[in-house]
């Protein structure tokens, strides 16, 4: 039975053609939800917000922020939703909201209005021009909150069942976007809309699904082992909600990129806090609990994810057939911010938690699989990378999904800068 798209998904959409209109419709669930009358209302175009809609309203004299978060097919699924006290009693930084509205397609959140900038935008300044001094300071940031993640990750840790692993809504950016909602088989979802069957453009070549899918990767001569179709495939089995039991569960965030993060400037250091915690919860599969924000924060950076058209102009990506070979040639790379801050979260967060999942014996054998496959999906699911679909260019494109393979796949041989964030995360490994 097909249902009827929700509030917030006719309003998202609305959004794209008439935003007067969409405005006035948001005023109005607005008010229905929450007894106000909104005035002002007025929808922000954020480029960061991929799957949402946020913006700004007040009411009785107040200034208000709202965001809300819509997945495809919502409305039939289970579970809860924002639920921020969970973070705030374990002791997480969390920006509490004067309203909500946590029933699937209605999923809204209402804060005081803060004049404090997201922790994206400061970052995104650094990478357009840096500044030793304010990237020192952005990294002493996010040194203290991965401390204090770490610190709740390890105070939390514990075994968990598959029902309540398979409860927590942190599926719907992962394997829920890979599968069909009515026969949960892949591909369906997100992967079926976005590139099944759908042609792929980039500069130096133009594919169809069938062969893109199937051709390995060599970037920048490095050769790469899996096909995106191999990634795909791996991944809609290794991270079934059924089988992310085996690591644990912790209390998280889940979805902690850096535009859900407020960066406070203060006298000697500055703070960062969350806000919008649509997918929180009490037992997330430890090892998908900071995948999102490594990838997010670190790897979709510089500009390339969010800002296709500056990484069209700042970067070359050129392509290359040789038989089953996709050959990659460009000079996009990490900005020194996004590598103190992949530096940050190796050594202040991820090994230190890997070790804890050792010494306890819940760790898994083929972890960095599991890491790979949530690297993998970050930002192949979280909108079309495909040129032309939304806003991606034939050089970003390229760019984009080479970037996901790089993450997802290991080298045939030798090393790149993924592979070394994982060596340098290992417990095996012994570090100097």
């Amino acid at each position: 039975m097909t249902r009827a798209p929700s509030r917030t998904a006719r309003i998202r959409a609305l959004a794209q053609h008439d935003v007067a209109e969409a405005q006035s419709a948001l005023a109005a669930l607005l008010g229905d939800l929450f007894a106000m009358r909104p005035r002002n209302v007025r929808i922000n175009f954020d480029k960061y917000s991929l799957n949402s809609l946020n913006g700004f309203f007040e009411d009785d004299g107040k200034a208000y922020f709202f965001k809300f978060h819509q997945e495809e097919r919502e409305e039939a699924m289970t579970g809860e939703y924002y639920r921020a006290e969970i973070l705030s009693r374990a002791g997480l930084p969390v920006d509490q909201p004067v309203h909500m509205s946590a029933q699937p397609g209605e999923q809204i959140l209402v804060y005081r209005r803060r004049t404090d900038p997201r922790f994206s935008d400061v970052l995104f300044a650094l990478d357009a021009q840096d500044d030793a001094g304010k990237r020192r300071e952005a990294v002493l940031a996010e040194r203290d909150l991965s401390a204090r993640l770490l610190k709740v990750y390890l105070e939390t840790l514990h075994p968990v069942t598959v029902e309540e692993v398979a409860a927590e809504p942190i599926h719907r950016l992962f394997h829920e976007r890979l599968i069909d909602a009515e026969t949960r088989l892949s591909p369906g979802g997100r992967l079926a809309d976005f590139y099944v069957g759908k042609p792929f453009v980039f500069p130096g070549a133009e594919l169809d699904w069938d062969r893109f899918s199937r051709l390995k990767f060599v970037i920048n001569g490095e050769q790469y082992t899996d096909s995106v179709g191999e990634l795909f495939d791996a991944a809609a089995v290794r991270l079934r909600p059924d089988r992310l039991a085996d690591a644990g569960g912790v209390v998280a965030h889940g979805d902690a990129h850096n535009a859900n993060v407020w960066y406070t400037a203060k006298a000697g250091r500055a703070e960062l806090s969350f806000f919008d915690p649509a997918f929180a919860g009490s037992h997330i599969p430890t090892l998908l609990a900071e995948v999102k924000a490594t990838f997010h924060n670190i790897f979709a950076h510089p500009f390339w994810l969010y800002d296709p058209e500056t990484a069209t102009e700042a970067f070359r990506a050129q392509a290359r057939l040789d038989g089953n070979l996709l050959h990659v040639d460009t000079d996009w790379d990490l900005s020194p911010v996004r590598r103190d801050l992949l530096e940050v979260k190796a050594t202040a967060l991820w090994r230190p938690l890997l070790l804890e999942l050792k010494r306890r014996g819940m760790l898994p054998a083929d972890w960095r699989a599991v890491l790979r496959a949530g690297l993998f999906l970050s930002p192949t699911l979280v909108m079309n990378l495909r040129a032309g679909a939304r806003s991606h260019t034939p050089v970003s494109s390229l760019i984009a999904l080479s970037v996901a393979v790089m993450v997802g796949s290991e080298p045939v041989a030798g090393t790149d800068r993924v592979t070394d964030f994982l060596d340098r995360i290992d417990p095996g490994e012994r570090k100097n």
